[in-house]
């Protein structure tokens, strides 16, 4: 497929995002008050089945053809000694995806969704499908993590394969991301885009002890003063301190959003994709659906800026997309009462009336 690998084709893709459609949405609304159960009853999973109607653009809502995206990609500040593994690990997760072995793989297996590996930077080539504008990042303790046009033709490759799923017929696609280093790369990005210190961002990734978060927070913070990136540039924050899997994901999002397609978010690097997608094409915000609030301390500073609330808590990081995985049994729930439940009408009694001031959460 070809690859959307320069920044004027780019930027066509973002240019040709729509919000979802205000009045399918407004109907679908409607239809959830007409259901006789108690008002609003489902909480944010009647707003999420509103929101769906309203980016597919039709008051019915299609669920049944989906996948999972994980983007796989190494990251050279892991030199820094910033992780408990090392990078031979990324190999070895993206390698048990494919053969439908990780944690991500079952839960699709599980739930019918379709999961598809991709290699966008790994160091080594492990047999799944490949789309690396590199074989890994640089070690931005050090220097840039990538080109400007690095960062361009990966993001153009996850908008790429957005449209290839759109046009296979996927009606809602989800995040995921495997490699080490990863949420080293997320905080760093995080941080500048919100302005905020990368300390008050930076977890403990997949296990970390305390004296091994002290020295990951003094390295991110180091190296992000020293790359020195324009906050208000989110490609800039991407070359100098991303990581190829969050260029990916935040151009699956962008390309999602042009096909008309939602698209679930995992945990906390998603998010950050997420943002950096947002701040590129502020139209994608109504494409995107939380899924869980991870344990990382930086997920909810990001989720919170960019007005999401994740509707499952359970201090969760498993990465690989396992918690938009999750996600879809729920929706499917919800959109059984949504499509299948009779009205007030219909089973002959008074229907609740709404009194918008008086609903709690």
């Amino acid at each position: 497929m070809k690859r959307t690998n320069n920044w004027d084709s780019l930027e066509k893709v973002i240019q040709s995002v729509l919000p979802p459609d205000s009045e399918v949405m407004r109907q679908a609304a409607k239809r959830w008050d007409s259901i006789a159960k108690p008002l609003r009853s489902l909480g944010a999973f009647e707003n999420m089945i509103t929101q769906i109607a309203g980016i597919q653009r039709s008051v019915s809502v299609a669920l049944e053809k989906r996948t999972l995206v994980v983007f796989c990609s190494d990251n050279g500040i892991v030199e820094e000694g910033v992780t408990q593994t090392g990078q031979d690990v990324t190999a070895v997760v993206a390698s048990n995806l494919a053969h439908g072995r990780a944690t991500a793989a079952l839960f699709c297996r599980r739930t019918g969704t379709d999961i598809m590996p991709v290699d966008v930077g790994m160091i080594t080539d492990v047999g799944i499908r490949t789309e690396k504008a590199a074989y890994g990042t640089k070690n931005f303790a050090k220097t840039d993590a990538m080109t400007r046009a690095q960062a361009i033709e990966t993001i153009g490759t996850g908008a790429a394969i957005a449209r290839e799923l759109a046009d296979a017929g996927n009606r809602i696609l989800m995040t995921g991301e495997m490699g080490i280093g990863n949420t080293s790369t997320s905080s760093a990005v995080a941080a500048v885009l919100l302005g905020r210190p990368v300390e008050e961002i930076t977890g403990r990734g997949a296990g970390l002890s305390d004296e091994g978060l002290r020295h990951k927070r003094e390295v991110l913070s180091r190296a992000v003063r020293d790359r020195n990136p324009d906050p208000s540039d989110p490609l800039d924050v991407l070359a100098k301190t991303g990581g190829f899997d969050i260029a990916a994901m935040a151009g699956l999002m962008i390309g999602a959003a042009s096909c008309k397609i939602p698209v679930i978010l995992d945990g906390f690097i998603s998010a950050v994709a997420a943002l950096t997608a947002v701040r590129m094409c502020p139209q994608v915000f109504g494409y995107l659906i939380p899924s869980h609030q991870s344990s990382e301390p930086g997920a909810n500073i990001v989720l919170e800026a960019l007005g999401l609330r994740a509707p499952l808590h359970a201090d969760m990081r498993p990465g690989e997309g396992c918690g938009a995985v999750m996600m879809i049994p729920l929706l499917e729930l919800a959109a059984d009462i949504y499509t299948k439940m009779p009205t007030f009408e219909e089973i002959e009694i008074e229907a609740y009336q709404s009194f918008d001031e008086e609903v709690t959460e």
